[in-house]
């Protein structure tokens, strides 16, 4: 198995010290979970050089005052991390022998992904996850903020959900990355359309088309839905389609490191899979699912 989600700051912190024995502690805590290969994929939305590159995108479009204020205040608190420092840390840690490979969870921004698919290109990434975590200046999944949770009121789950996949496939479509992460994040909220199929067909075959895999992730375990990204009828739709997978906790805190990885695995034998995909230096290889990793076996 891999862990291929891993973030060094929590929600609560604004930054963190980056330090060497944050990543052994994550190494040696995968490696009680049976994980042989991690990613470190802080949030690329948490550095100030990409809101300096993308602007304040929270401003460019015609949502409510409250929403447009509580993204700002987002913004303000979380972007203040070095994407140097942060690269730097990582190579320094695979330089000593850790098993860790170099991440990004890029965050989809409209209209600016092209800037940011150049600056990335600047840093020797091994894997980039995609991921959508708001339309506009709606944070979907910042569930506990009632600014956020009240404008599931004020549309239909068809409507948020038909506006989540539109961005996913439009993150899709501009190649910026490997992976799409927890894929169907929209049901966070517990809000599921009566007939969800047209969705995750959808949902499947951006994955496909773009030669994207897709993520396993056990966070939703961790929320409100009490399920895995992606449901078992999603999974399902992606192997049908030849999408290939990793697996993944979302971990912002060490304890949440190999999240129920035992779990994944049960649901993956359920469903015959076999290998998981593996990048390095953004190329990707299958690989048995209890093999061992370019960098060996954590710890």
């Amino acid at each position: 198995m891999q862990d291929y989600h891993l973030h060094l700051w929590t929600h609560e912190d604004p930054s963190t010290w980056l330090v060497i024995d944050q990543l052994a502690a994550y190494c040696e805590a995968a490696k009680e979970q049976g994980v042989v290969e991690i990613a470190i994929t802080e949030h690329l939305s948490r550095f100030t050089r990409t809101i300096d590159l993308v602007g304040p995108i929270w401003e460019e479009n015609d949502d409510s005052p409250a929403l447009k204020q509580s993204m700002a205040d987002y913004f303000d608190f979380h972007a203040r991390g070095d994407l140097d420092a942060y690269v730097d840390i990582v190579l320094e840690a695979k330089r000593q022998g850790l098993p860790i490979k170099l991440g990004m969870e890029v965050d989809y921004m409209r209209g600016k992904m092209d800037a940011v698919a150049e600056m990335l290109k600047e840093y020797p990434f091994d894997v980039l996850l995609g991921s959508v975590h708001w339309m506009g200046s709606w944070m979907f999944d910042v569930i506990e903020d009632p600014v956020h949770l009240d404008e599931w009121d004020r549309r239909t789950t068809e409507q948020a959900w038909d506006a989540y996949v539109e961005c996913m496939e439009e993150l899709a479509a501009t190649a910026t990355c490997d992976v799409l992460a927890h894929p169907d994040v929209i049901k966070i909220a517990g809000r599921i359309p009566d007939a969800p199929e047209e969705w995750w067909d959808r949902i499947a075959e951006a994955a496909a088309s773009s030669g994207m895999a897709a993520e396993v992730n056990s966070s939703g375990w961790r929320k409100p839905i009490a399920e895995q990204y992606p449901t078992k009828d999603l999974l399902t739709r992606f192997l049908e389609r030849g999408v290939s997978l990793t697996t993944a906790s979302d971990a912002h805190r060490l304890s949440h490191v190999g999240f129920r990885m035992g779990d994944v695995a049960s649901l993956l034998d359920a469903h015959g899979v076999e290998e998981l995909a593996s990048f390095s230096e953004r190329e990707c290889s299958m690989l048995s699912r209890t093999e061992r990793g370019s960098h060996g076996h954590p710890g």
